[in-house]
C-alpha cells in the first residue's frame, strides 16, 4: 500500500488548467522524481501535497488519510516535510535558530507555561534543541550553528532548509529544486545526503532540473508536460521515451 497517493488530481486558476488528471502512487522507501519542463505542474502538485492549496477535483491520501481541506501545519504534523524552490531561510537568524523554527510546531508546552517559564517548558526548550541540532547534524551543518543564515553558501543554504523539515520527524520529504544552483561538488554532496535520510526511513518526492541527478538518485520518475502525466517508470525507460524527449527537446528533434 503506498505511503501517498494522488488520484485523478485536477487544479484551475480560473480558465487556466494547471494540472489534468493526475495520478501516482509513492511508496515507503522510494525516491520518486517529479520532472517536467518550466509551467508543467510540478509545483503546484507540492502545493496541493503538502496543503498549500486544494485540488480543483480528485483526492491526494497520506496514510489512507484525505489530505483534503487540511492546512500546512496540520500536513507538517501528519508527517510531510517540505523544503522550496526559492530558498526560505532566515537570514537574520542562526543556523540553530532556523532549525528550532521548524521543531517548534510539534511542540506542546504552550504560550503560558513558556511565559513563566514552568518545567515542561524547559524540558520542551532542552528537546528542541537535541532534535534541531541532530538534524543539522543528518546534513553535515553541525558545525556552524552559531552562524547567521544570511552567511551561508547556496549548497548549505539547501542543507539549513532540509535540516529544518527533518527537525519536524516527517515520513515523506518534498524537495522543490534542492540542486539548483549547486556546483558539481555540491550536488554529489547532496546526493550521499539524500540517500542517507533515504535509508534512514524517510520517503522522498522531489522535483528537479537536474537531470543527472534525478537519473542518478531516483527509483521511479513521473513526467509532466502541461499540467498532464505523459511517462512514468525507472529512470532508464523515461531516459528512451520519445513523448518525454519531444517535451524536452520539441516535435522537430
Amino acid at each position: 500500500m503506498p505511503i501517498l497517493s494522488v488520484q485523478g488530481v485536477s487544479k484551475r486558476f480560473g480558465g487556466l488548467e494547471a494540472l489534468k488528471d493526475v495520478s501516482f502512487a509513492l511508496h515507503e522507501g522510494q525516491v520518486k522524481a517529479l520532472i517536467g519542463p518550466n509551467g508543467a505542474g510540478k509545483t503546484t502538485l507540492f502545493n496541493l501535497i503538502s496543503g498549500m492549496d486544494r485540488p480543483s477535483e480528485g483526492q491526494i491520501f497520506f496514510q489512507d488519510r484525505d489530505l483534503g481541506g487540511l492546512h500546512p501545519y496540520q500536513a507538517s504534523g501528519l508527517g510531510i516535510g517540505r523544503t522550496f524552490q526559492h530558498s526560505k531561510v532566515f537570514d537574520d537568524m542562526t543556523v540553530l535558530d532556523n532549525v528550532k523554527v521548524g521543531r517548534y510546531g510539534s511542540g506542546r508546552a504552550g504560550i503560558f507555561s513558556a511565559f513563566l517559564t514552568l518545567p515542561r517548558h524547559r524540558r520542551e526548550e532542552r528537546e528542541v534543541r537535541e532534535a534541531s541540532l541532530a538534524a543539522l547534524k543528518r546534513v553535515g551543518l553541525e558545525g556552524r550553528v552559531a552562524e547567521l543564515a544570511g552567511n551561508l553558501p547556496m549548497g548549505d543554504r539547501h542543507l539549513l532548509e532540509i535540516a529544518r523539515s527533518l527537525a519536524t520527524e516527517p515520513k515523506v520529504l518534498l524537495l522543490d529544486e534542492p540542486a539548483a544552483g549547486l556546483n558539481n561538488e555540491e550536488t554529489a554532496q547532496l546526493m550521499r545526503i539524500v540517500r542517507r535520510i533515504r535509508d534512514e526511513g524517510v520517503t522522498i518526492l522531489l522535483v528537479e532540473h537536474d537531470m543527472g541527478f534525478v537519473m542518478d538518485i531516483s527509483d521511479e520518475v513521473v513526467v509532466l508536460d502541461y499540467g498532464k502525466k505523459i511517462a512514468e517508470g525507472p529512470p532508464l525507460m523515461i531516459q528512451n521515451d520519445e513523448q518525454v524527449i519531444r517535451a524536452y527537446l520539441g516535435d522537430d528533434l
